[in-house]
């Protein structure tokens, strides 16, 4: 892995250091952010409820509040039609909330991932007839729902899209979008997720029943959840709207988040991370493997019993589900092994019949960490493949896929990550086109893993007021990832101890002249032949606060390490 150490203007660092009476090392954290005067410093310190934009500012918001506004007053029931994953449940349960707090008769529908595949469908349209709403609102789809949109028209169902994937330069002919990236909207901000752009939703509704934020706050924690889990960059208004919601974990309303936090053992002050990494498996388990309307269940739910039902049957469907990905993950490299030309190819696409379609999103994760190339991953069933993508920093998805699309039947997405389906006979083609995309967009330099590191730095500039800053510089996240740093010639004392259930992680102790802490490198155990040599090494890391058994320290992440003279 190279490793790339950030050089801010020394002449900006100097003036930081002077302005805020701080170390060099904080100086240079600051200037890689762009907080370079007390002014910004306030800003980005305190996220302030008052720093939200005007939700009016968003293109056919006061169309889709004033059309919402009618249903409440006249009892008129409205549908709630969310995504599958944690950003469409989350997102989908706050409206709900929400509407029921400013009197909407409100219900929710989940599509099945299986049967009606990914966004707005003929089923859940169907229902909202059935249940006699002429109104549906989608969560985190529905932008490029064309022939859907039509279909609910027809029924005279009226839809309002809030979604924050990238449209086509046509839209569907809904009764309102709500979506910041279009061209046309002016709105300052388009780093919403889709739980984000129904927040906005939200607090337009509010301002104009005249409904303070207080009374509505319990759903924050769930637009959290969704901002964390979605991978949206944690600045601006999600900066803002993180802070707040994580601030409120732990004093929640209703039963069923807060079950869920227990039951991954999640007692103290919650980390984005730790909703990425233990929560949100958790929902997405509920719509890869079975019905993710349980996930909309579980968070409006009033009943503790209910509730406690529904977090369980969701841990365990999550345990399956890491059976199921790990065994397509091992599939998968196995293909890349067997399959691919990995000298010459600038992108992996990898397709199988018995994949599961819940798992392929995370497998392609996986494979694009290992390899480093943008990475697209099929389930075929019948025919018919569904495929999640997953890329690297220099190659837009969106983009590659929308000009594969002539071999597609179907695509949405990012431009790092992004969602497809494809026929058996069109894999091929396909699958040559977006390699030919990658070939065209990608170097050979940008095939290698690059470390960005924040600093280089000494042990003895870790201090009390160093720990602080590192804590009120989060909530971390993209945009705002937690500082890494380097420090050289180190030395390793006493003998590291190879750790984990397959022995994959390293635990050791590291000095450089008087100061010394302990240290863990998660996936390094082949590292662990270097670190017994004795000879001095260079570490790239991050500093954290590591409890354990009720005590409290501080350690190195460790996130790659090399002999000194390498580095």
């Amino acid at each position: 892995m190279k490793w790339s150490i950030l050089h801010p203007d020394e002449q900006l660092v100097s003036s930081i250091q002077k302005c805020f009476r701080t170390s060099e090392v904080i100086a240079r954290v600051l200037a890689n952010r762009q907080i370079h005067t007390k002014s910004e410093a306030v800003t980005f310190f305190n996220p302030d409820w008052k720093k939200l934009h005007d939700p009016f500012m968003m293109m056919d918001m006061d169309k889709a509040v004033e059309r919402i506004l009618k249903n409440i007053q006249n009892a008129k029931p409205i549908l709630i039609f969310g995504d599958y994953d944690v950003d469409g449940t989350t997102a989908a349960a706050a409206l709900c909330i929400a509407l029921k707090i400013f009197g909407g008769n409100v219900k929710y529908y989940i599509p099945d991932r299986e049967v009606d595949g990914y966004g707005l469908s003929t089923t859940g349209i169907d229902y909202a007839e059935r249940m006699g709403a002429d109104l549906l609102i989608t969560c985190d789809c529905g932008i490029n729902a064309f022939e859907k949109v039509d279909y609910a028209n027809e029924k005279a169902i009226d839809i309002i899209i809030t979604d924050h994937h990238t449209p086509h330069e046509k839209l569907p002919n809904a009764f309102a979008v709500l979506n910041p990236k279009r061209k046309d909207c002016n709105y300052p901000f388009k780093g919403l997720c889709g739980g984000g752009v129904a927040f906005k939703l939200i607090t337009a509704l509010g301002y104009k029943l005249n409904i303070s934020i207080s009374k509505y706050a319990e759903i924050l924690p769930l637009i959290t959840l969704g901002t964390a889990a979605d991978i949206v960059p944690i600045k601006d208004e999600n900066r803002i709207i993180v802070y707040h919601g994580l601030s409120l974990l732990h004093d929640l309303e209703k039963p069923g988040l807060k079950t869920l936090l227990q039951l991954a053992g999640l007692n103290g002050a919650v980390s984005v991370g730790q909703l990425v990494f233990s929560i949100a498996p958790r929902i997405n388990a509920a719509g890869r493997l079975g019905d993710a309307n349980r996930a909309v269940e579980l968070f409006v739910t009033d009943d503790e019993k209910r509730a406690k039902q529904l977090a369980k049957e969701l841990d365990e469907e999550n345990k399956r589900r890491q059976l199921i990905q790990q065994a397509v993950v091992n599939e998968a490299f196995l293909k890349v092994n067997a399959e691919a030309d990995l000298k010459n190819d600038r992108a992996l696409v990898l397709m199988a019949e018995g994949w599961h379609p819940g798992v392929v999103g995370i497998v392609a994760s996986k494979v694009k960490e290992e390899f480093h190339r943008p990475t697209v991953i099929i389930a075929m069933k019948n025919g018919l493949g569904k495929g999640s993508a997953r890329s690297i920093n220099g190659f837009d998805l969106y983009e590659a896929l929308a000009e594969c699309k002539k071999y597609l039947q179907g695509y949405g997405g990012h431009p790092m990550a992004a969602g497809l389906s494809v026929s058996s006979e069109k894999f091929e083609e396909f699958k040559k086109a977006f390699i030919r995309c990658a070939a065209n967009s990608l170097s050979l330099a940008d095939m290698e893993a690059t470390l960005t590191l924040d600093s280089l730095m000494a042990l003895q500039d870790i201090t009390p007021r160093f720990m602080e800053f590192l804590d009120k510089l989060g909530p971390y996240g993209p945009g705002n990832m937690r500082p890494r740093f380097a420090i050289s010639s180190a030395e390793i004392v006493g003998v590291p101890k190879v750790i984990g259930k397959t022995g994959e992680h390293l635990r050791f102790k590291v000095r450089q002249g008087k100061r010394s802490y302990p240290a863990v490198g998660f996936g390094l155990s082949d590292k662990y032949e270097m670190l017994i040599t004795g000879k001095p090494v260079d570490i790239a890391f991050v500093v954290e606060t590591n409890e354990w058994q009720g005590n409290t320290s501080i350690q190195l992440n460790v996130r790659d390490i090399k002999p000194t003279a390498e580095s």
